[in-house]
């Protein structure tokens, strides 16, 4: 197993706090003087693991980021909040709270599936706060009667069963680091396994062990809320504009946010690409080439 690969030192580290209490640990990185580049994470993972992807940007851009409610580097909170939401205001609150403590600037979201989701949700029924907002493979399930309803709504609910079956406590986070390369959607670039596992992981001191941060019960749940999100927008539904970088569809037995994403961004009309051979996980199994795909759309939105 590939050893997890040394994490940069931020410039700045900070806690904003939402409506209901909950904090946030933001991170800051990267050039000052560049444009915000906010960075969010799928269900049951955590920022840290991502950096992969993110340390691509640091030349250029003041990247900015941080983890969903009870996930990472935030303290756990109340189960009866852990919904779509609360995590679209949960965007709001570390918009605002970076904005208020390093500065107002031109701001980039960059989120993957559930920030993604709840960055959408934000933008269409909050308000739009970025430049330009980039979703990455965001499982957005279609109406009843749509040909990828059916497929999602069996997407989420495996990996709720999954989810909630999920082994809570390692002995090491080796175990976990294991535990992800061996799956079907494991093939993560080297070092990523074992930045995951421990991005994800905390040390609990009276046991000695391991246990997720996020409690795979909730985990659960958001998966099978996104079944009735109702998140199908079109582009004039967004104030604007946004790209969807997604899972490949032409790939053999594709993932079926591939299909769905194809689908939404066609009949939307919004930015679109796929990476090739890339699964939901992409940002961790093709960091370069998601990096890529977002520069050049953000050169598209410089050109327009």
């Amino acid at each position: 197993m590939t050893p997890a690969p040394t994490l940069p030192d931020p410039y700045a580290a900070f806690d904003v706090a939402a409506e209901d209490g909950v904090t946030f640990r933001l991170r800051a990185y990267g050039n000052r003087n560049g444009t915000r580049l906010v960075i969010g994470h799928g269900n049951g993972f955590a920022v840290d693991g991502y950096a992969g992807f993110w340390t691509r940007f640091l030349h250029d851009f003041d990247v900015l980021v941080f983890d969903m409610r009870n996930h990472g580097q935030n303290p756990g909170s109340d189960p009866a909040h852990h919904d779509y939401a609360h995590f679209a205001r949960d965007i709001e609150t570390v918009f605002r709270g970076a904005t208020e403590r390093l500065g107002a600037k031109p701001s980039i979201g960059a989120f993957h599936s559930l920030s993604a989701q709840a960055a959408l949700k934000h933008a269409i029924e909050i308000g739009w706060v970025w430049e330009a907002l980039i979703l990455f493979d965001p499982p957005n399930v279609p109406a009843p009667g749509h040909p990828v309803h059916e497929p999602m709504v069996g997407f989420e609910n495996r990996l709720a069963r999954w989810a909630g079956g999920r082994r809570r406590r390692f002995e090491r986070p080796d175990e976990l680091a294991r535990d992800y390369a061996a799956t079907r959607a494991g093939g993560w670039v080297p070092g990523t396994h074992a930045l995951m596992a421990h991005a994800v992981l905390r040390r609990d001191a009276a046991v000695g062990d391991w246990v997720l941060r996020c409690p795979p019960e909730l985990e659960a749940a958001v998966y099978l809320e996104g079944n009735t999100l109702g998140l199908w927008p079109n582009r004039r539904d967004v104030a604007g504009p946004v790209a969807v970088i997604a899972a490949d569809p032409e790939r053999p037995y594709p993932v079926p946010t591939a299909l769905s994403n194809r689908a939404w961004a066609a009949e939307g009309g919004f930015d679109y690409a796929a990476i090739p051979g890339s699964g939901h996980l992409l940002q961790l199994e093709q960091p370069q080439a998601c990096a890529e795909a977002a520069l050049a759309f953000l050169q598209r939105v410089a050109a327009a």
